[in-house]
C-alpha cells in the first residue's frame, strides 16, 4: 500500500521474521539509512513496516536493507 501526500510517500511493507523490539530496531535502523526516508515504524506483532519517504523507494533497495537487518521482505502490505 502506498499513499502519496504533497511531499511524502507512505508505504507499508510486510517483513517476515521479526519477533521482538530488537527486531523492530534492526529493521528500522537499516531502512532509516536509505536516502529520502523520513520515518520508519516496524511492528513485530503484525510484521508490518511503515516507511515515510520523500519519494517512492526502489523495492530492491528496501529488500537489501531488510536483508541486511537479517529479515525477509515479503512485499507491500
Amino acid at each position: 500500500m502506498s499513499a502519496d501526500t504533497d511531499t511524502q510517500t507512505t508505504t507499508v511493507y510486510r517483513v517476515t521474521g521479526m519477533t521482538c523490539g530488537h527486531c523492530e530496531g534492526a529493521v528500522t535502523t537499516e531502512l532509516s539509512a536509505l536516502a529520502g526516508v523520513t520515518s520508519v515504524k516496524a511492528v513485530a506483532a503484525t510484521g508490518e513496516v511503515t516507511v515515510v519517504s520523500a519519494a517512492p523507494l526502489d523495492e530492491a533497495a528496501v529488500r537489501a536493507a531488510v536483508d541486511e537487518a537479517g529479515y525477509e521482505l515479503a512485499g507491500q502490505a
